[in-house]
């Protein structure tokens, strides 16, 4: 790939198919993407990954006032920057704390924070294992930011291998996963980054290496219609796909569209696709996921970072969160969700067709937080206690009941707590299973299970996941009556499997 041409690249897909015709390809339109998507099992069944936010900000010193994930753009301040300008104050605070700790932006620039991104602790086998034993079933890593810095052995000059900690971190984490048994994915950010530096341009020279780093050859504004870019994009994109043959590719952003994009959005998805299932002889096994909400959800696994679904989606999607606050670590941020709350969502986007994807804001050194370990840890005890109500299984005809009321959309994220009254169900293997998203203080009432209600078929039995307490109930007109039990093994969330016959 390092001597890729922009020409080779963009025809890859072709390429890549020529003598393999016996394996119908999916064209590059949405029509005949969505007619053959389809999400693979793995993906379905798994129900929790863990994204990883690592990179450059990372490392900036402790005491920056604000931000974690944007911090290159907001160093130089709001000139040109559509979300910094909405929060001048706390721009310029950070512009401020960058020039007192660092020095002047001309003298000292987001290239120059490299150097203290070492990942000097980073032991991607500890950390997958630990994730593994968290519950996750696949992850990942972020192989490029906004920021243009690539994480992987690149073309691009700015990367992990030649700066920074001299290693090809989406190789090491790729390796660690499949030793553990996890799927792996990437995900990419980069149709930002144009725009992302717009404030810095003023502090470029021609002729330098900074110059590709902060995009000085494309117009920050109408970058999206500039066919140089588009095909760099998809250059930089293929190149992941080419080299680490991900089992899920994430387009954290915008994508060159049909009408200004040539179309380069679209091929590059349709071509992912079409590699995997001429590798695997028509089955698809890969996950491709982004967040245009406008698309047809047929085509593809969207991720609704941030958001939440008030009711069961037809097409499998990704609740995507992130436990430290800021997506990208930054020491003394906290996460305005609860530890019951975010436990409570989990179960609410499962039982809606959902998969979570925890994002873990490693430190620049490659370690985790102790604050993020706390939601960790809460998701391991919850799954160890009632992960056969979640892996593999399925929403039932109805989510579930309960007072609090769930908005709909990307941005929508719950951060309320939950009550005894807010229940969830799932269903594997002819069992139902019901949730309790707070520990029950008295008698638990079901009103869906009331006789003559949405339950179609007898209760047999019901248990109570990690006890062998017996459970005492009765079904009445009002609804399935649970007597509370005297001892409950999940902190958070009491789980039930009911047994149907």
């Amino acid at each position: 790939m390092k001597n890729l041409t922009i020409k080779q690249a963009v025809c890859a897909g072709a390429i890549l198919l020529t003598g393999m015709a016996s394996v119908a390809q999916i064209e590059p339109t949405w029509e005949s993407l969505a007619a053959n998507y389809e999400v693979p099992d793995w993906f379905v069944d798994g129900k929790l990954g863990v994204w990883f936010h690592w990179g450059i900000p990372s490392s900036i010193k402790d005491g920056r006032p604000h931000d974690g994930s944007h911090y290159g753009a907001w160093m130089y301040g709001t000139e040109g920057q559509l979300s910094a300008a909405k929060h001048p104050e706390a721009v310029q605070r950070l512009t401020d704390w960058h020039d007192q700790t660092y020095g002047l932006h001309a003298e000292f620039g987001y290239e120059d924070l490299i150097p203290e991104f070492t990942a000097e602790n980073w032991d991607p086998d500890t950390l997958v294992a630990t994730v593994k034993d968290v519950g996750a079933r696949f992850i990942m890593p972020v192989a490029c930011h906004h920021d243009n810095f690539d994480m992987y052995d690149s073309s691009h000059p700015w990367n992990s291998v030649d700066m920074g900690p001299k290693r090809d971190t989406l190789k090491e984490w790729k390796a660690a996963a499949a030793k553990h048994g996890l799927k792996f994915g990437v995900s990419t950010h980069l149709y930002w980054s144009p725009r992302f530096f717009n404030s810095a341009r003023k502090y470029q020279k021609k002729g330098t290496l900074a110059w590709s780093l902060f995009n000085m050859d494309y117009d920050p504004m109408g970058y999206s219609g500039q066919d140089s870019w588009n095909e760099h994009w998809y250059v930089r994109c293929w190149e992941i796909i080419e080299k680490y043959d991900p089992d899920m590719f994430n387009n954290d952003s915008p994508y060159p569209t049909l009408k200004s994009g040539n179309g380069l959005g679209i091929k590059l998805f349709t071509d992912y696709v079409n590699k995997d299932l001429q590798e695997n002889n028509g089955k698809q096994g890969v996950v491709l996921s982004f967040k245009d909400s406008k698309a047809n959800k047929a085509a593809f696994t969207y991720n609704m970072e941030r958001g939440s679904a008030a009711q069961i989606e037809p097409e499998p999607w990704m609740w995507a969160t992130d436990l430290s606050g800021t997506w990208f670590y930054r020491d003394g941020a906290r996460n305005r969700m609860p530890v019951p709350v975010m436990v409570g969502n989990a179960i609410d986007s499962i039982s809606k067709n959902g998969v979570v994807m925890l994002n873990i804001a490693l430190k620049g050194d490659g370690t985790i937080p102790d604050n993020q370990m706390e939601y960790l840890n809460a998701f391991r005890d919850f799954m160890q206690v009632n992960g056969e109500g979640i892996y593999g299984s399925r929403p039932w005809k109805i989510f579930g009941e309960g007072p609090l009321v769930i908005q709909d959309g990307r941005g929508n994220e719950n951060t309320a707590l939950w009550c005894q009254e807010d229940i969830r169900f799932t269903i594997k293997g002819g069992n139902l299973y019901a949730f309790v998203l707070a520990p029950p203080t008295e008698d638990i009432v079901i009103k869906t299970f009331a006789k003559g209600g949405e339950l179609e078929k007898t209760i047999e039995s019901i248990h109570l996941m990690g006890s062998n307490e017996r459970i005492v109930w009765k079904q009445t007109d009002k609804g399935l009556v649970i007597r509370c039990p005297e001892a409950q093994p999940g902190l958070y969330v009491s789980g039930f499997r009911i047994v149907l016959n």
